[in-house]
């Protein structure tokens, strides 16, 4: 027994080692920590639960039979975060950098099978150099198992993806069907091919930062929704996180006995418009005086920053917030924030998350860019994630609201529950001058003809009364009742039902 008990210590310690203190030495030279280090970071203390821990592979070609470490490069387990259970994967770069092997992907799996039994969210805390080369096509199939489990657990459990190194080839599309990526500055890059390959076939010179960093994936291809300093930041950011989302789509999100009163008026608010129907304001201030003590998680920030996603709490419950930005493109919706607002509302929908969307938006993007790269297309994903959402949908136009745009933004007929205007909000196929220099061209170069009739189109269609008067407006509110308002509307919706016909799934326009 005594020697049992004595090999059993010994291979923990082995697994806690890793790849040996040299190589965990040279994690933290680079400013990272160990995979079990984050997990510690990540976890209400002593929570975690490991399983796994004496898993080796079973390749022996190449020498392999002489590398094998308990665990496997990955450290997999349950435990909780604020109290509430999750189940988490953090691979190991110490160990054969941190290369997905058939075992290291069972390990994966397993926790994945299990998350979807009890209704759980997993996370990953992916640092990998890939699949085991050595392993060939096992290590293939390994991660094609982890993908299936990725798409059957989409719209069930919440996915989190956490890059805290490299994560390049086939390593990147486990994440990308994930829920949320976040990234770690300077320290993780995710790509499909790597800077030499890409110098070899395209000859382009470019570094590994450029190609797949952080700042890339989280301003450029809007791959990550957000990136953080280092490790400890990274961490702890998700944690707070994790209390915004449900465990699963069975569960309601956790909720907050709210400090902030539902009833609180905003009167800074009633003069956040500017009088100039031109000239922009930032929505971000809206959202943080209306959301419970100023709380909103925002998503995709630096991407796409003429829509803004994020969670936030209205009287205690988590809400997603959609916001046209008036500072960026006068918040036109054009190809990318299309796509952003699309996915976000879509998972809302997934996981019985009320959205609250402000509106002020010109309309669409013109451009020949914007139309070869086929805004038709990404438009529609918008307008039908909206349309396909069934859960409470309160929406507020603060400002403009023009042409498609309009309907696509959660209006009535997108079967929107409350619609909300400002005094200042201005409804119509387009704005003034534009309309009028379409119906009235015969007077175009009569400067004071143009003018009067620009502003009979501004008091007669260019405010919230014509749609209030259909009843696609519930009501015209003051801007300090915004909280208010959205609150008590959220409350009345609390038992909403509405399902849609029954299919095996609809055909997004992707």
């Amino acid at each position: 027994m005594r020697e049992i008990l004595e090999e059993l210590e010994r291979r923990r310690e082995a697994a806690r080692q890793g790849g040996g203190q040299g190589r965990i030495d040279a994690q933290h030279a680079k400013g990272k920590l160990t995979a079990r280090e984050r997990v510690g970071v990540l976890l209400d203390e002593g929570s975690f639960e490991e399983w796994d821990v004496f898993v080796e592979h079973r390749c022996v070609d190449f020498d392999m039979a002489d590398k094998a470490v308990p665990g496997d490069g990955v450290v997999t387990g349950h435990g909780m975060i604020n109290g509430r259970t999750v189940f988490v994967f953090s691979q190991d770069f110490t160990v054969l950098g941190g290369s997905l092997s058939e075992a290291h992907a069972g390990k994966i799996c397993k926790v994945m099978d299990h998350a979807m039994r009890v209704g759980a969210p997993v996370i990953g805390l992916n640092d990998s150099g890939g699949a085991r080369i050595q392993e060939g096509i096992d290590s293939l199939a390994g991660y094609a198992e982890v993908f299936q489990r990725n798409v059957l657990a989409s719209g069930v459990i919440p996915q989190i993806s956490m890059i805290m190194g490299p994560c390049a080839g086939g390593a990147v599309y486990s994440p990308a069907i994930t829920d949320f990526v976040f990234m770690v500055r300077d320290t993780s890059y995710m790509y499909v091919t790597g800077p030499e390959v890409v110098k070899t076939v395209t000859h382009e010179t470019v570094t590994h930062e450029e190609l797949g960093g952080a700042i890339t994936h989280s301003s450029r291809s809007g791959v990550a929704d957000g990136a953080f300093d280092n490790d400890v930041e990274a961490l702890l950011s998700l944690r707070r996180f994790m209390d915004f989302l449900p465990a699963s789509n069975v569960d309601d999100a956790p909720r907050r006995e709210p400090v902030d009163a539902v009833d609180r008026s905003e009167p800074s608010l009633d003069t956040l418009v500017p009088d100039n129907p031109n000239k922009p304001y930032d929505m971000h201030e809206l959202i943080i005086k209306v959301v419970d003590d100023g709380d909103f998680f925002e998503l995709k920030s630096d991407f796409a920053g003429n829509i803004l996603t994020g969670f936030g709490r209205m009287g205690g419950s988590t809400v997603g917030v959609v916001a046209n930005q008036p500072m960026v493109l006068a918040g036109c919706l054009d190809i990318q924030s299309s796509v952003k607002a699309a996915r976000f509302v879509r998972f809302c929908d997934a996981f019985s998350i009320p959205i609250v969307t402000f509106v002020d938006v010109p309309g669409f993007l013109p451009g020949t860019a914007q139309e070869y790269g086929g805004i038709i297309r990404h438009g529609a994903k918008l307008l039908y994630a909206y349309a396909e959402c069934t859960v409470p949908k309160v929406t507020v136009i603060t400002r403009k609201a023009y042409g498609g745009a309009y309907d696509v933004m959660a209006s009535k007929h997108l079967r929107g529950d409350v619609n909300l205007a400002w005094p200042t909000a201005e409804i119509a196929v387009m704005g003034p001058k534009g309309a009028v220099e379409i119906i009235f061209r015969k007077d175009i170069g009569d400067e004071e003809k143009i003018a009067q009739r620009t502003e009979d189109y501004r008091q007669k269609f260019a405010n919230p009364f014509v749609a209030g008067h259909r009843g696609f407006i519930d009501d015209v509110i003051l801007p300090s009742e915004t909280r208010t308002r959205i609150c008590r509307s959220l409350s009345m919706l609390r038992n909403k039902q509405l399902e849609n016909p029954w299919r095996k799934h609809g055909n997004i326009p992707l």
